[in-house]
């Protein structure tokens, strides 16, 4: 019978934790340990079944949030798919089955007593019921079990927060997992938690509380040399040397609460640092980030439990962006870590909390990794874009012992180990990575000009404008931005602006964007062409009104408002403002409008040039209806009563010869009549001589029809007469009068 192995790691927090010391028997002891954060493993002998697979179904068992699969040892695989599920504590629902995926191949390089195989860990959260699977894939590995942690409370919020903010990103929404199946698992044999006889568990000192204080990076040109405000990370006693750019925020372990008092030996140390390993971690996407300190807290009970010094990574980022100390020894330090078996001397492991295979990860995270990769590199003047030759300290099943193989500056952890991590997906946006890194400023573009219009090549402006771009970089590796006018900085950004706005004095110009990224090293727009100018359109034919063809009523009589503007700049527009809004194109130099008879009606106008410089006319104009009944009368006409006629009432007449006649002072007049598919003709007279023969004649009856116009240049006394011509067959003429303009 396989003994169960587990090691009990108290993390903190005023809780008294009992883990149990069993033997092959079942037989233990009690022990306490008190700490800031309960954070201890406990585990489960897995025995195969008649069919060479592994169940375990424990329906109840106390609360944990991570688990996976361990065994003796540590080169061994198991062949099998390992799947597994948990209920989630309190609600008596279960995950949906998650595949287990193989180690990811971090260890020590050099081999410690208890060190054991294991599968990658997987975070659930809170569960208090677990079933696992293993299918028959050969011989399974001796002292298989499964190991569960339950790492404790998430951190506290002030901490998490002041993490959000540096990272200049906010947290992600919490993701809810699909629905979980309800099928209640079958009971089953259970192994007592324990924990090795040569573990002790002893008392741990208080948690620090999560502080935000200033973090500040060593100068170096072209950077600036105070990071941000930031959880400061802990501090070796020597100090590593400085970078070429700002340390990125890091969030200590006394402030994601490990307790120091379970591994007591000394960091060990390379000499420098020449690459960096991206792994990911954690197989769950779905977490909060909130509780990323409980995550990191399991990762490294699950490292020690597996025999290893410590958390093999040297740092942790989840998906919102906010770093974590991994590894103790000093973050500007390069602390050997288990992240790449057979290369972790004189090499960095960034791990973020997610599984990265099929999708890509957050933004915010591999902003951070740039970050983190390019201080770490920095230390030791390593551009993140190079190349470098690495020697395997240790076989590893890629590489043999003494290989020798060229690795990116920033490499994912396949290049090194037979392994799917960080998962193809981000694997593949590692060369964005290392862009962002190295610098410049990527994708760095103009997008627009406030306060301008563009006029094929060029904005034109009356001088004050806002510039708008925008980067595919990340804010948080850009030190600023500045707004070049012909080539001089005229306004200087923060990292995290998209705009800024500069007034320019009249002429033409060139207005280009520059960024500066951590490193130092600049990245310029192509220029963007603009002229400032002040001078207003012109209106070379004065705005006026005239009466044109449509249905007269007494509060909308059809006008046209003709004008012209133009400009030397280029005109954009003109807006009609009085008495209603409407606007029209450069072109444009008439509209069809309607004004109220009997009253004033104003129209104002205003052109707008495109560097928006303005010019405003206006006219104004009183529209005046005359009745039938007031005309002059020869020859024979019957009066006709409607309410379709205006004022009620028109005159018809079938005589040849029968006229009407009106008399005005004006400059523009409309003969209104109602027309109809028997209608006649008419001749119009004007000041007695012959304008027009107008045919009344319409497929479809209108009534109030201004058919016939005349315009003048000025005001002027006129008379205008109209008369029958008895057109054959249909001889009728009736008429509604006349409008003019006053």
């Amino acid at each position: 019978m396989w003994g169960a192995v587990a090691v009990a790691a108290a993390v903190s927090a005023g809780a008294v934790v009992v883990v149990r010391t069993a033997d092959s028997s079942g037989a233990g002891a009690d022990a306490k340990a008190a700490g800031p954060v309960a954070t201890h493993v406990r585990s489960t002998a897995l025995h195969a079944d008649g069919a060479g697979g592994v169940s375990l179904s424990r329906p109840d068992t106390e609360p944990f949030s991570m688990l996976r699969l361990s065994w003796d040892d540590p080169s061994a695989q198991v062949r099998g798919a390992v799947t597994a599920r948990t209920r989630l504590a309190g609600s008596q629902k279960w995950s949906p089955w998650l595949t287990l995926e193989a180690d990811d191949g971090g260890g020590e390089d050099t081999p410690r007593k208890g060190m054991r195989g294991a599968t990658g860990a997987a975070w659930f959260g809170p569960s208090d019921g677990v079933e696992i699977k293993v299918a028959a894939g050969g011989t399974l590995p001796a002292g298989l079990r499964l190991d569960v942690v339950d790492p404790g409370v998430s951190a506290p919020r002030g901490m998490e927060a002041a993490a959000y903010a540096v990272a200049g990103e906010s947290p992600d929404p919490t993701d809810v997992p699909a629905d979980p199946s309800t099928s209640e698992p079958t009971p089953a044999e259970t192994t007592e938690p324990s924990v090795t006889a040569s573990e002790s568990v002893t008392e741990s000192p208080a948690a620090p509380t999560a502080t935000a204080t200033a973090t500040t990076a060593s100068p170096s040109a072209g950077a600036s040399s105070t990071a941000p405000t930031a959880p400061t990370a802990s501090a070796s006693a020597t100090a590593g040397p400085p970078s070429t750019v700002p340390q990125p925020p890091v969030v200590s372990r006394a402030e994601w609460q490990a307790d120091e008092s379970l591994n007591t030996e000394a960091p060990e140390y390379g000499t420098t640092i020449k690459a960096v390993f991206v792994h990911h971690t954690a197989q769950t996407n779905t977490y909060s980030c909130a509780d990323s300190p409980a995550i990191v807290r399991g990762l490294r009970a699950m490292h020690l439990n597996q025999g290893w010094k410590d958390i093999g990574y040297n740092f942790v980022v989840d998906k919102c962006g906010t770093i974590f100390e991994g590894r103790k020894g000093g973050i500007d330090r390069p602390v050997i870590g288990a992240q790449a078996e057979g290369f972790n001397t004189n090499t960095t492991g960034i791990a973020v909390i997610g599984t990265y295979t099929d999708v890509d990860a957050p933004v915010a995270a591999k902003a951070a990794i740039a970050r983190l990769a390019a201080w770490k590199l920095g230390q030791y003047g390593v551009d993140p874009l190079g190349k470098v030759t690495l020697t395997a300290g240790k076989a590893n099943g890629k590489f043999a012992l003494g290989q020798s193989a060229d690795f990116n500056r920033i490499s994912g952890h396949r290049d090194a180990y037979a392994t799917e991590c960080p998962g193809t997906v981000l694997y593949n946006q590692l060369p964005t990575v290392r862009t962002w890194a190295a610098g410049p400023v990527a994708g760095l573009a103009v997008k627009s000009l406030t306060g301008a219009t563009l006029s094929g090549s060029t904005y034109l402006t009356k001088g004050a404008v806002t510039v708008n771009w925008a980067a595919t970089t990340p804010a948080s590796l850009i030190t600023k931005y500045e707004v070049l006018v012909d080539g001089k900085s005229v306004v200087s950004k923060t990292g995290t602006a998209t705009s800024a706005a500069v007034t320019l004095a009249v002429g033409s110009h060139t207005v280009q964007v520059r960024a500066t990224h951590q490193s130092g090293k600049t990245a310029t727009t192509p220029a963007v062409a603009v002229t400032a100018e002040t001078t207003p359109p012109v209106f070379a034919t004065k705005p006026a009104l005239s009466l044109r063809t449509g249905t007269v009523d007494t509060a909308a009589v059809p006008v046209t408002l003709a004008w012209k503007a133009t400009d030397t700049a280029g005109l954009k527009e003109v807006r009609l403002t009085t008495p209603a809004a409407k606007t029209y194109g450069p072109t444009v130099t008439s509209a069809a409008l309607t004004a109220k008879s009997g009253a004033a009606t104003a129209f104002a106008l205003t052109a707008q040039d495109l560097a928006g410089n303005t010019a405003a006319a206006s006219a104004s104009v009183t529209p005046v209806i005359v009745q039938e009944t007031s005309a002059v009368k020869t020859g024979t006409w019957t009066s006709k009563t409607s309410t379709s006629y205006l004022g009620g009432g028109s005159l018809s007449s079938s005589t040849k010869n029968a006229s009407l006649s009106w008399t005005f002072t004006g400059r523009s007049v409309s003969w209104i009549v109602s027309r109809a598919a028997t209608s006649g003709q008419a001749d119009v007279y004007v000041d007695g001589a012959k304008a027009a023969t107008v045919d009344l004649k319409s497929t479809t009856t209108a009534y109030r029809s201004a058919i016939w116009t005349k315009n003048w240049s000025a005001a002027g006394k006129h008379t205008v007469k109209i008369v029958v011509t008895a057109t054959s067959g249909r001889p009728t003429v009736t008429t509604d009068g006349i409008v003019y303009l006053k």
